[in-house]
């Protein structure tokens, strides 16, 4: 398959020209490489994960600065954090704007060293696997939701075809024998893949620590650092709930999504369309509440996203809080609106005392309407 263009790339050629060094961070395999050299083209490419280019940075980090003064991408940085302190200086020497691209898929890393050294020289960015806008240019974009979703989203699934199972059984391999298995806080790599499939079993629920340590066989403090593991390197992320200026029956406690649903689908197991409506709907939130993350981050909106729940139950998927109101929105996985579907964004409006602009279903149908109250939108208008 061609090049795909990326959403993120007319905004990182804006904040080039404001900032001396962009830093693009996402999941292995999202695209980052392709991306910046496909934008880039004008700028030296060095991959740090190549030995002879690491050790250079490496042993004589004022003598690579000086061989790349200007105009270069640092792929997978985080290999060399020496490099950090010194370009630092570079960059405040020279003064000059888009001088350096770096890159990388331990974010757990290479953030560190980003707030150490590089604080407000530095415009971050995330580029996370393929968006629905991205997929319907390149028409990869399929009309079945269930398909898309457990297909997945990583661009070499499209490139290189073949059954999107095996390439996901290898990219779990590939993540926790390349990159987890460099943390000191992983000892025991087989218990870390059961913690991640573990994970999968809870994605659209409520997050309980003690509950996912005791059945991991692990410590709290443990099932703790690894779940921040697999937030920083983007393979889950935590939709927290949304309580300010509310009362106190409400739920206080983060959900846990994946953001990719094709590696979802293939830590539960689902390989055909044979399974239960419960799950179908979980997976369905997710895609959607995952694509509103990847648009979020593409676009840079800086928007943030909440779910909201009561006491007796009444939810709403996704909350936007928008100046001093709310955008909501609830997820169906059907192709049939009930008047029950909107019944939770009803009661959240009411609890937040009428301050609601938008009340928006996304289901799985593909038409789009506008009602007097709510506005009904297809799964791949999302949001």
């Amino acid at each position: 398959m061609a090049f795909i263009p990326r959403t993120l790339a007319e905004v990182l050629k804006a904040h080039a020209e404001h900032y001396p060094v962009l830093a693009v961070t996402g999941p292995r395999q999202s695209g980052k490489t392709t991306l910046l050299r496909e934008m880039f083209s004008d700028y030296a490419y060095v991959s740090l994960e190549n030995p002879n280019a690491r050790l250079f940075a490496l042993e004589d980090p004022l003598g690579f600065l000086a061989h790349y003064p200007e105009r270069a991408i640092f792929d997978e940085v985080q290999q060399a954090p020496e490099l950090f302190s010194y370009l630092q200086s570079h960059v405040d020497e020279r003064r000059q704007m888009g001088q350096y691209i770096l890159s990388g898929s331990q974010n757990f890393h290479l953030l560190q060293h980003i707030t150490q050294s590089l604080a407000g020289r530095v415009a971050l960015f995330r580029l996370l696997p393929f968006d629905f806008s991205e997929m319907q240019v390149a028409q990869a974009l399929a009309d079945d939701w269930f398909e898309v979703a457990v297909k997945g989203f990583y661009p070499a699934i499209f490139d290189r075809g073949g059954d999107p199972s095996f390439y996901y059984h290898n990219y779990v391999q590939t993540y926790i024998e390349r990159d987890v298995s460099q943390l000191e806080r992983v000892k025991d790599l087989r218990l870390f893949r059961n913690f991640l499939s573990l994970c999968a079993s809870r994605a659209g629920q409520l997050l309980n620590y003690s509950n996912l340590a005791n059945e991991a066989g692990i410590s709290l403090h443990i099932a703790r650092e690894w779940l921040s593991i697999l937030e920083s390197s983007y393979i889950v992320f935590q939709l927290p709930p949304y309580f300010q200026n509310f009362n106190k029956r409400v739920v206080k406690t983060p959900k846990i999504y994946f953001y990719d649903t094709g590696l979802l689908a293939f830590l539960l197991g689902i390989r055909g369309v044979d399974i239960d409506l419960e799950l179908r709907g979980l997976l369905f939130e997710n895609m959607v509440i995952a694509e509103m993350q990847k648009q979020n981050s593409h676009l840079l909106l800086l928007r943030e996203f909440f779910f909201w729940r009561d006491a007796n139950g009444n939810e709403c998927d996704v909350v936007i809080p928008v100046g001093g109101a709310f955008d909501v929105f609830e997820m169906k996985a059907g192709l049939t609106i009930y008047p029950k579907h909107f019944h939770g964004m009803d009661v959240f409006d009411a609890a937040s005392g009428g301050k609601v602009r938008h009340k928006t279903l996304i289901y799985g149908g593909l038409e789009n309407q506008d009602r007097t109250r709510y506005r009904v939108r297809s799964w791949k208008s999302a949001w």
